[in-house]
């Protein structure tokens, strides 16, 4: 039986994280489902979403929507690439097949900045503008990540144990 699990993230001062990720893990879960995968576009030079949250395996498109060519890279462990100047849509998705914090940016456009959050589990979620997120989980035991952008790996990590619709407070 699935149950509402609603994480609220917060900094130090108690103040809402708005696209913080949250991650659950139940050490078992790990299927891709089919056709998965996401855009990140680029329009008005900015990456739109800033913030990506894909599972494992997933594939990405770039398209650019802006008059000018952009030139998207990424030197973070997670993955690296090159997307050299383009307009329009590249031919290929990427593959993101390794979790973890790819920081994108422009080598045209310094102020573009965007990341992917890649996860190794089926639950995931983004924060709104209020710190909450909220996503379905079975009853059981789970290993939670939060992280939010700027940071190289998760800020928190955690065990719980999920009876029915459970609160979790997360402070980054």
């Amino acid at each position: 039986m699935a149950a509402d699990i609603t994480a609220t993230i917060m900094d130090a001062s108690g103040k809402p994280i708005v696209d913080a990720v949250v991650a659950f893990y139940d050490g078992k879960t790990t299927a891709l489902p089919a056709g998965a995968g996401a855009r990140i576009v680029q329009k008005n030079k900015l990456f739109n979403p800033r913030i990506t949250v894909v599972q494992t395996g997933s594939k990405i498109n770039f398209p650019n929507e802006d008059t000018v060519r952009h030139h998207v890279y990424s030197f973070s462990p997670a993955k690296k690439f090159e997307l050299k100047l383009y307009s329009g849509v590249p031919t290929d998705p990427l593959v993101f097949d390794q979790a973890g914090v790819v920081t994108l940016g422009c080598n045209i456009h310094d102020s573009m900045v965007g990341y992917i959050y890649i996860v190794d589990t089926p639950f995931f979620a983004k924060t709104d503008d209020k710190g909450k997120a909220t996503l379905k989980l079975s009853n059981g035991q789970y290993s939670y990540q939060a992280w939010q952008p700027g940071q190289t790996k998760p800020g928190a990590e955690q065990k719980i144990t999920i009876e029915g619709a459970t609160e979790v407070k997360i402070t980054l």
